[in-house]
């Protein structure tokens, strides 16, 4: 085990103590490639947990196409370039018809906090509303809307329960209608329902889609708009779907977009009802330097081209059905495993201290995490509680993959179970 004590260390004296580290000891990688991160010493780890390089990890046709583009040109979106506009094209097909423009930025945080400004300009309305376990992002507006961040919620923004398919099944609903009627009796009205497509940080659900259904139609009777956060939940992700929204058959009157966007390069974007961004700019303007350059926009394209050429939608949702096999098998032997939810290749596994209280095995699952990445897969572990194991690995994982990871998962819950 490699003792990175000097480098952490350096690293907190010149970035400061705000920047956090994965595992008890981090990980040190020098090189990645498709589903593999290598150390220094060579040892490598099965990377189960990024979508950030939703493609694989120097993806040969992401490289070239960030390579030739820089070496011919690269500046910002106030000139004419066909790149931008190809994309666009080419992206916007993927979405319902009213979607049907896009606003390039360098961050899902960003485009979070323009979808905000843009819903509360439109409907003359401040509040957010928001799961009580949301990520959205870290600009300072998107930050209030982030309770998981921080316990600094801003003053419009209001909290409801989670969609917890395991323990209330249902009763989120009733939450966000308590919300909806305190608003009413203060005389307040939402601007926008903000919701991540897998509610991954809440803890990874996909509820019932009559339930989302239910909670849009709401949200938009009393004054509302309903903002798609698929910065974790899009491009294929989910394996049935290209976007997380589509399980819920509704419509999104603004979509975010983020990570696995550019396979690793900075670019994000905001995608909306076209007569929404008419209204906004004609009151104000927006821009941003970096968000839809060239060279992001090359990387995104190549990101679009893989995906297709490889089919790895459908690689997604067949190697999603053979891990929610295996973890099944696994929650076979195991009491620990509460609950296996998710969809394609973004899975999260509840672990819980017994099968009848079915209390948060936090401890637990932060051993379990650290474990796996001293035995080479890599993970994380989310939900308020943090006893959510969260598998989320890139695109590209193939039957062998899978197998690994759950086979190494079950020597990891058998080596924990007899300690």
């Amino acid at each position: 085990m490699t003792d990175h004590a000097e480098l952490i260390q350096r690293r907190q004296r010149l970035l400061g103590k705000s920047y956090r580290l994965f595992y008890q000891n981090p990980l040190y990688p020098v090189k990645g490639d498709g589903v593999w991160l290598y150390e220094a010493d060579g040892k490598r780890y099965l990377d189960a947990y990024n979508n950030v390089v939703s493609v694989g990890h120097c993806h040969p046709k992401v490289v070239e196409a960030i390579c030739a583009q820089a070496s011919q040109l690269n500046t910002h979106t106030r000139y004419l370039h066909d790149t931008l506009l190809d994309y666009a094209e080419r992206l916007l097909a993927t979405f319902p018809a009213h979607l049907n423009n896009l606003t390039m930025t360098c961050s899902g945080s960003e485009a979070n906090d323009l979808a905000l400004r843009i819903a509360r300009d439109v409907t003359g309305n401040s509040i957010a509303l928001v799961t009580r376990w949301a990520y959205h992002g870290t600009t300072s507006s998107i930050a209030e809307i982030s309770p998981s961040l921080s316990i600094n919620i801003g003053k419009d923004v209001r909290l409801f329960d989670a969609p917890d398919t395991f323990r209330d099944k249902g009763q989120w609903l009733a939450s966000l209608r308590q919300t909806l009627d305190e608003l009413s009796v203060q005389g307040l009205k939402p601007a926008a329902l903000i919701m991540d497509g897998v509610f991954s940080s809440d803890g990874i659900f996909i509820p019932p889609a009559e339930e989302i259904q239910q909670a849009v139609d709401w949200v938009r009777q009393a004054g509302g708009i309903y903002i798609a956060d698929e910065v974790q939940s899009g491009f294929a992700r989910t394996g049935n779907h290209f976007w997380g929204f589509e399980a819920y058959q509704v419509k999104p009157d603004m979509v975010t977009i983020g990570k696995p966007m550019g396979n690793g390069h900075p670019v994000a974007g905001l995608v909306a009802r076209s007569d929404l961004l008419d209204q906004f700019g004609e009151k104000q303007r927006y821009f941003n330097t970096f968000g839809g350059n060239p060279v992001s926009c090359a990387a995104a394209n190549a990101v679009l081209d893989v995906i297709e050429s490889e089919q790895l939608q459908i690689n997604a949702q067949r190697q999603g059905l053979r891990l929610r096999r295996n973890l099944d098998q696994l929650a076979g032997h195991y009491d620990c495993i509460g609950d296996i939810r998710g969809s394609g290749l973004f899975y999260g596994v509840e672990l819980v201290k017994d099968c009848e209280s079915f209390a948060p095995a936090t401890e637990l699952a932060s051993v379990v995490v650290n474990a796996m990445r001293d035995a080479g897969v890599l993970m994380s572990a989310t939900g308020p509680k943090a006893n959510v194991l969260k598998i989320r690995p890139p695109l590209v994982f193939t039957e062998a993959h899978v197998d690994l990871l759950t086979d190494t998962l079950d020597k990891v819950l058998e080596n924990v179970q007899t300690a």
